[in-house]
């Protein structure tokens, strides 16, 4: 019979806390692969980074390209009623019509409702809590964050950069 040890596994903390971080990072960072969905052998997925930053301005590009957000209360899009689309500014998919846009009181075009089919969503950790980003499905072009504190009848408050959408009237 083979005798067992009954010492216990000993990892060292720093291991222990490297390996967390990687898994971590990991599961966080995941991203849309090009391969997903409808969209994957759409042409604006074959865009460099010098043709985004020549296709759109700069505000536009350090959010849709970068993640960044725009200063609350800047976008024209908040005062924006008219009847229409509100449309992806790095590919022109229809994001959201304008029956879904309320005042959430945030700074930023919010919406309770989204074209589910042209949106993308990823676990996002950036400012230390788990949040919702949800992109483009076309161009992958970052857009904003959902939180379920919106009005009837979805409860969702889609957050958007105004700067990473244009309206379409009609």
């Amino acid at each position: 019979m083979t005798q067992v040890s009954e010492r216990p596994i000993i990892i060292p903390r720093r291991t222990l806390l490297m390996a967390g971080g990687a898994l971590a990072i990991a599961a966080c960072s995941r991203t849309a692969r090009a391969d997903e969905g409808q969209y994957a052998s759409s042409p604006v997925r074959a865009l460099t980074d010098a043709q985004w930053r020549e296709r759109l301005p700069r505000a536009s590009y350090d959010v849709l390209r970068h993640e960044h957000t725009e200063r609350p209360f800047t976008s024209p899009l908040n005062d924006e009623h008219r009847a229409g689309t509100f449309v992806c500014r790095g590919c022109e998919l229809p994001l959201f019509l304008s029956g879904w846009k309320f005042d959430s009181g945030t700074g930023w075009p919010s919406f309770f409702q989204v074209n589910p089919a042209n949106i993308g969503t990823k676990r996002d950790l950036a400012i230390g809590f788990p949040r919702t980003e949800y992109h483009c499905a076309r161009c992958l072009g970052h857009q904003g964050h959902v939180f379920d504190d919106g009005p009837r009848p979805t409860g969702k408050r889609y957050c958007n950069n105004g700067v990473a959408l244009s309206f379409r009237p009609g």
